[in-house]
């Protein structure tokens, strides 16, 4: 394996450890906080609005001046937008803190960019969905922690106690090394990706499926706290799992025809939608959001996909023109989802499966058939 792999596999593993302890627990801190489910469900969205804007140009900056450097902002970002969170005591600076949390995502195109460089003889997919795996692994030890320390501190000391897991991370990142920006000939110039038709058409049918498995996850942890009745530890121990289906499945579906891969995702989340929704108990709910991997590996797949559809020098601007509407999903489904609660906590769940069925249609008969990722 590549050294900066092994470095960014670090940093990442670590970073999953912390953001692990809090994430999931965010809709019910907002809870503490005063917001009612609606709410949640629009500042959820608001924080997918946040996500959403930092792609496109992060992938362009990626691929004009570098990846590194991009990387090195979003680390240092986290780190202070986590400590805005523990400090804060009022609910406008915890969703400032928040916001500024979700801007660091414009670190996956550059990221994936830089993986997929570093890969060596590796495929797209395993390497995406490898490095993916370490962040999944340090997400298995974040949500039991959070949980631990929520029930014994109270939630907000978590957030103290990630930023100093996040400085950690940070300190294996700045070991990468730096990579040469990828050309191509200015005399025969790769067709724009916004004209591309097959990759046009890839990115609507991907767009639909993030939102198909995506919207039956934004208020989850709140029906599992208030209709359910489960504890911060048993749902900090469901995340755990989940966590670690993370990473098992993206590791197994990372070794499979991508296209195949994309179906057996949904599948995987399918299930997950079932269980949340008729089971009645803790190993229900568990092994739901074990099986809900399939959503976390389906990004990485899709990016491996992609990636045979455009030229090298497009890359970054490729994952994060699919990033963004990826994060347009974070803006559209949570509101959704918290207006759905409001009317009835579970009807989110039969009509998340109805768009799941019709997501595996669309991808079965309009996807590209070449697999050689």
């Amino acid at each position: 394996m590549n050294r900066n792999l092994i470095f960014v596999g670090a940093a990442l593993f670590l970073w999953g450890f912390g953001e692990g302890m809090f994430f999931n627990f965010q809709p019910i801190y907002l809870e503490r906080l005063g917001s009612n489910p609606q709410q949640i469900g629009l500042i959820l969205g608001a924080f997918g609005a946040a996500m959403a804007i930092s792609h496109i140009p992060a992938g362009y900056l990626a691929d004009r001046f570098g990846r590194r450097p991009l990387l090195f902002g979003a680390w240092g970002l986290g780190i202070l937008s986590t400590f805005v969170m523990g400090f804060a005591r009022e609910l406008p600076l915890f969703v400032t803190g928040m916001l500024g949390y979700g801007l660091t995502i414009f670190v996956s195109s550059p990221l994936s960019s830089y993986v997929t460089s570093a890969r060596g003889n590796w495929s797209v997919a395993r390497a995406l969905t490898l490095v993916t795996a370490t962040f999944n692994y340090g997400m298995v030890l974040g949500p039991i922690t959070g949980g631990w320390l929520g029930e014994l501190f109270g939630l907000r000391i978590v957030y103290f106690v990630a930023s100093g897991v996040f400085v950690l991370s940070t300190v294996f990142i700045l070991f990468i090394k730096p990579q040469p920006v990828d050309t191509h000939d200015p005399n025969n110039p790769p067709v724009s990706i916004f004209k591309n038709r097959i990759f046009i058409l890839f990115l609507g049918i991907v767009t639909f499926g993030i939102f198909a498995m995506y919207l039956a996850q934004p208020l989850t942890p709140n029906f599992l706290e208030g209709v359910r009745g489960l504890s911060l530890k048993q749902t900090g121990f469901i995340f755990t799992i989940g966590a670690l289906g993370n990473a098992w499945i993206s590791v197994q579906l990372g070794k499979s025809n991508p296209r195949f891969g994309l179906l057996i995702a949904h599948l995987l989340v399918a299930c997950f939608v079932l269980l949340i929704w008729n089971g009645m108990s803790l190993p229900y709910y568990a092994v739901g959001f074990f099986l809900l991997g399939g959503y976390r590996a389906f990004r990485p797949l899709t990016m491996a996909r992609a990636r045979l559809l455009v030229h090298d020098s497009q890359m970054g601007l490729m994952y994060g023109t699919m990033e963004t509407l990826g994060a347009v999903i974070f803006i559209i489904a949570p509101p959704i989802a918290g207006y759905l609660f409001e009317i009835d906590p579970a009807i989110v769940y039969p009509l998340s499966l109805g768009l799941i069925l019709v997501s595996v249609i669309l991808i079965f008969f309009f996807t590209p058939k070449d697999s050689h990722a």
